[in-house]
């Protein structure tokens, strides 16, 4: 990894840019989050760094825990040098906003754009007096953060120029919790819509993850956190079992829960139907063998992976979580369950398995709505505005 990513402190830090490089620069971007392992902030930097070099942008990437790395790579081959600004813990990269500030001017940037609470409030803080703008991007409700944490953004708050929420429901609740005194403009998430839409379903693959030849195949992919209810979603697959003994269960993804997963499904006796994968780099394929896809979760901004199913062509079914309504809407809104209802949520996928003309006709109605609104071409031209207009001002 060391040839991906460098470690920033005294003494070990990037050159400026000289002033015949800045001049065949159109928009230097920093992009500064607390981590790069596999989550759905994260996910969102390469394509939008590939993106942005359609509209002249040059991106670096700052982050703050060396041991959440996993995205470093792609980040790199997408053409962004990497700085590890070497946190030990989650509060400790606080202690780093002088890194920050000597990373800041060393990459000659035209602008930084924070990602998640505690880089937002790092940056803000290492930002002050630079003349950089700063753009911090909200991925969440406010309710759902730790109470120091949304005291330290409360804090640091007007230390920046724009906020960008990822839905509306994201963009009411900064207004109810944190009031106006930043602009906040909607920019709705975006992925490579093509890359997922060309995804074919491999015999190979299905026979590596023993999901035997016709048989359904009920599939999500997250970090196994609490906010994804993997408990509710084992529950629904207990229900869809019992009805349909035939149907198997891949969950792609890891994370602090996986123990608690694997009890939960020996105790429903879906230990035969239940595959766990684990985390891949490219879920491409594991989505092209999924009948349906299941998002059980409390809470949301707005998921990408809800984004990548409905870019592959796999219909969904979702709780009324966050943002997911704002996609599902319409005719798709039929997709659309309860919070908390593994009853509702299994007696819907068995609906899709058992109409399966009019999971097709989903299945395209939702492919459509993400080429039209989610692209990641159109979140990163949106995004340029923004830029342009604060160099600018």
């Amino acid at each position: 990894m060391t040839a991906l990513v460098s470690t920033l402190s005294p003494g070990n830090e990037p050159r400026s840019a000289s002033p015949t490089q800045r001049a065949a620069t159109t928009l230097r971007v920093g992009h500064l989050i607390k981590s790069l392992g596999r989550g759905g902030a994260e996910g969102l930097l390469a394509p939008q760094i590939r993106a942005g070099r359609e509209l002249g942008h040059s991106c670096a990437v700052a982050y703050f825990l060396p041991w959440k790395d996993a995205l470093v790579a792609e980040i790199a081959a997408s053409g962004a040098p990497v700085q590890c600004l070497g946190a030990r813990s989650s509060l400790g990269l606080l202690l780093r906003a002088g890194r920050v500030r000597r990373w800041i001017r060393a990459s000659g940037l035209d602008l930084l754009h924070c990602h998640l609470p505690l880089a937002g409030v790092a940056g803000r803080l290492a930002a002050r007096g630079l003349g950089v703008p700063l753009v911090y991007t909200e991925h969440n409700l406010q309710p759902r953060y730790r109470r120091a944490t949304r005291a330290l953004s409360r804090t640091t708050w007007g230390l920046q120029d724009q906020v960008v929420a990822v839905s509306e429901e994201v963009a009411a609740s900064i207004r109810q919790h944190l009031g106006d005194r930043v602009p906040v403009q909607v920019v709705l998430n975006g992925i490579d819509v093509e890359r997922f839409a060309a995804a074919t379903a491999s015999a190979e693959l299905r026979a590596e993850l023993g999901l035997e030849e016709g048989a359904p195949v009920i599939g999500a992919a997250c970090v196994f956190r609490r906010q994804k209810r993997l408990d509710l979603w084992l529950e629904a697959a207990a229900h869809i079992h019992r009805r349909r003994p035939q149907t198997r269960f891949l969950l792609v993804g890891d994370g602090p829960l996986l123990s608690e997963v694997e009890a939960t499904a020996r105790q429903l006796g879906l230990e035969s139907a239940l595959r766990l994968p684990g985390l891949q780099p490219d879920i491409t394929g594991h989505l092209a063998l999924m009948d349906v896809f299941l998002i059980s979760s409390d809470f949301e901004g707005l998921p990408l992976a809800l984004l990548e199913a409905m870019a592959a062509g796999v219909p969904v079914v979702a709780t009324a979580a966050g943002g997911i309504p704002q996609v599902l809407r319409g005719d798709l809104a039929e997709s659309l369950c309860p919070l908390g209802d593994a009853d509702a949520l299994a007696a819907r996928v068995l609906e899709r398995l058992d109409h399966p003309e009019r999971s097709a006709v989903l299945a395209s109605l939702g492919q459509q709505r993400v080429r039209a609104d989610h692209s990641v071409e159109r979140m990163t031209t949106e995004l340029d505005q923004i830029y342009r207009r604060l160099v600018a001002a």
